[in-house]
């Protein structure tokens, strides 16, 4: 089992100005707006396998992978099960008979669709029965029930109502007897990986190891030769060659993940198959997937990471390319590939309890998963730009609509990242106005934070046990803040790092009081030399945020911005602004247009005229109508 475990999300209440609210939003706004969505564009319909299939809504092909068309059809089920785990989340704290009655109507529906032998994909059984199972590479089947399984799991948590969790155990029952090592079954896995870290979760969840060991069969059969997915190929017909993609890299298959050391291929992949090596590397003690964790860890966050958290610039693959090819206004950085890095690091501050994945997570939360949605619950990114000429604005819709429920069902959890529980005490990883109880030993321990954060670096702790006892506090000094002042009852404590976190162990007793102070200067970043595209310029850090500066402050383009690197930045908060946000008042100089006339070149400098420009949070960016944005932003004195 894992070193540390994590508090549960409905431990945790958030009454803060930035999560508070985007929960609410993900409540009030995303989850019915959602619903209508999907109930539009006939997700919800499909279910009713037995309904004569209507013409592809959708009918584009994405890869020619043999004679059935790929198309984002072929995925809503996986869409279905990231709603019903977002809503579950939302139940979990807040009960809606009206939401319970909408999720139950459609577990119905998945059950009435449920074949004898307890087989479930929309697709297939409605469009292409004799096709099951025939490609795992591409179509997905695996990854919607994993999808469906961690909507079951968090529905069943929520309301405590197992009819969807009986339906997906069966179904597990079912994969687990199709695939595996014994004879008769199939050693493969999925082309998308999903279905390792969601059966991860049933088994701890029902108790069942069949499901730990199946997630193992998945994971350690994936990349062996001969290849399953050049097998799969032949026995449809297909010449594996005959592959759009060419390369398993794509998929994360070629070779076994214990060998592997790059980050490559589809990014939301590489994601959640990280993650579910980091889980079963936790559950088994296993030294051969945390070594290969950490080195995978470490390639992507020395050499394939965006400033803002988020990862995978090209389209093409919608993943990784080559080291430090991280272009700003052509980057994909997709919303669920952010999401993903938040789980992986989550995992792996478990595991390790080294505060360096705490710091990604907090700067992938902050920054590259939460600009994918925006602050009204109801508009989306697929891709994270970090620059745009004026053309890039929220949708409300996406042909391939992954993203809004994947960064919803994240939100709206967003507690079971804020704290841990180990051996010695509780450690606390993120910071904001509101209450957390965590089971330390066999007591509960509330904390209640007071704090403007993430506005402001200084938080009072209240840490209230039912009795005097005596454990180890973690707190979590962020990498952007580098040091911290710490005190217990007005008396100072040495803020000595252990791990990235000061440890105080004492006796706590009902009222004590921590106050920390963590400095929150502006940061200007540079990028190393290897990254072309930031060269000559900055990125503006201050807290857990990112910023970048919009055409609305910049009074025009602002690639005419050069900032000056010798005057001081000032930061302040506008309570009128974005409904609250903190800024920061960059001294600048623009490009001027006098002088030119009509000539398209001359041999004499354009002038420079001062400004102070206002940059904001960068996941707050496109609220404000179309308009030119950058985050890596050029100096005069660089």
């Amino acid at each position: 089992m894992t070193a540390m475990q994590a508090v549960p999300f409905t431990a945790v209440s958030f009454e803060d100005g930035f999560w508070a609210p985007r929960q609410a939003a993900v409540r009030d706004a995303t989850i019915p707006f959602l619903h209508r969505q999907y109930e539009q564009a006939g997700i919800f319909a499909a279910l009713d396998v037995h309904a004569p299939a209507d013409p592809l809504p959708i009918p584009y092909e994405v890869t020619p992978i043999g004679t059935k068309p790929a198309t984002p059809v072929m995925y809503w089920d996986s869409d279905i099960g990231k709603w019903i785990e977002a809503a579950a989340y939302t139940l979990a704290t807040q009960r809606d008979a009206r939401l319970e009655a909408t999720i139950d109507d459609i577990v119905a529906r998945i059950e009435a669709a449920q074949e004898p032998d307890s087989y479930f994909n929309s697709y297939f059984q409605r469009r292409a029965p004799e096709a099951k199972w025939s490609n795992l590479r591409d179509w997905h089947e695996l990854y919607c029930a994993g999808h469906l399984i961690e909507g079951a799991v968090a529905y069943a948590a929520a309301t405590g109502k197992r009819r969807l969790l009986d339906a997906m155990c069966r179904y597990a029952d079912l994969i687990a007897h199709t695939f595996g090592r014994g004879e008769g079954q199939r050693r493969g896995y999925c082309g998308h990986e999903e279905i390792e870290l969601a059966l991860v979760k049933l088994a701890r969840f029902t108790g069942e190891p069949r499901y730990m060991d199946l997630a193992h069969s998945f994971i350690d059969e994936r990349g062996r030769q001969p290849h399953y997915f050049d097998t799969e190929a032949r026995a449809r017909g297909s010449d594996p060659a005959a592959w759009y993609h060419r390369i398993y890299e794509y998929n994360q298959s070629h070779v076994p993940v214990r060998e592997q050391d790059k980050v490559v291929g589809h990014a939301v992949r590489a994601m959640y198959l990280y993650s579910a090596m980091a889980d079963l590397a936790a559950e088994d003690a296993d030294q051969g997937l945390r070594d290969a964790c950490v080195r995978l860890w470490r390639d992507l966050t020395q050499k394939r990471l965006y400033v803002t958290g988020g990862l995978g610039p090209s389209w093409t693959n919608e993943g990784f390319t080559r080291d430090y090819d991280l272009p700003n206004e052509t980057a994909y950085a997709e919303t669920c590939a952010a999401v993903g890095l938040v789980f992986w690091a989550h995992r792996m501050l478990l595991l390790t309890g080294e505060s360096s994945y705490a710091d990604v997570m907090e700067r992938a939360l902050y920054n590259g998963a939460v600009s994918g949605i925006s602050r009204e619950g109801d508009r989306f990114f697929y891709e994270n730009r970090l620059a745009s000429r004026g053309g890039t604005e929220r949708w409300t819709w996406h042909r391939c609509p992954c993203c809004p429920a994947n960064i919803a069902r994240l939100v709206a959890s967003l507690g079971q990242y804020v704290a841990s529980v180990g051996p010695d005490g509780l450690s606390l990883h993120l910071y904001g106005q509101g209450r957390l109880t965590a089971t330390v030993g066999t007591a509960e321990v509330v904390l209640r934070q007071t704090t403007r954060f993430p506005w402001d670096g200084d938080v009072e702790i209240a840490v209230d046990p039912p009795r005097p006892m005596h454990f180890a506090l973690r707190l979590r000094v962020p990498d952007w803040a580098g040091s911290a002042g710490i005190t217990v009852n007005g008396e100072v404590v040495p803020a000595a790092l252990e791990r990235g976190y000061v440890r105080i162990a004492r006796e706590w007793t009902p009222g004590d009081r921590v106050s920390l102070s963590l400095a929150m200067p502006v940061r200007r970043l540079s990028a190393r030399p290897e990254l072309a595209f930031d060269l000559g310029r900055v990125a503006l850090q201050r807290g857990p945020f990112i910023y970048c500066v919009e055409e609305a402050d910049a009074g025009g383009d602002v690639e005419r911005l050069a900032l000056d690197l010798s005057a001081p930045i000032g930061a302040r908060f506008e309570p009128d602004l974005l409904g609250g946000i903190g800024t920061l008042s960059v001294p600048a100089r623009t490009v001027s247009d006098r002088g030119w006339g009509e000539q398209l070149y001359r041999n004499t400098a354009p002038e420079l005229n001062p400004m102070t420009v206002r940059a904001i949070p960068y996941p707050l960016w496109a609220h404000r109508g179309a308009g030119s944005m950058a985050v890596w932003l050029r100096c005069t004195n660089h």
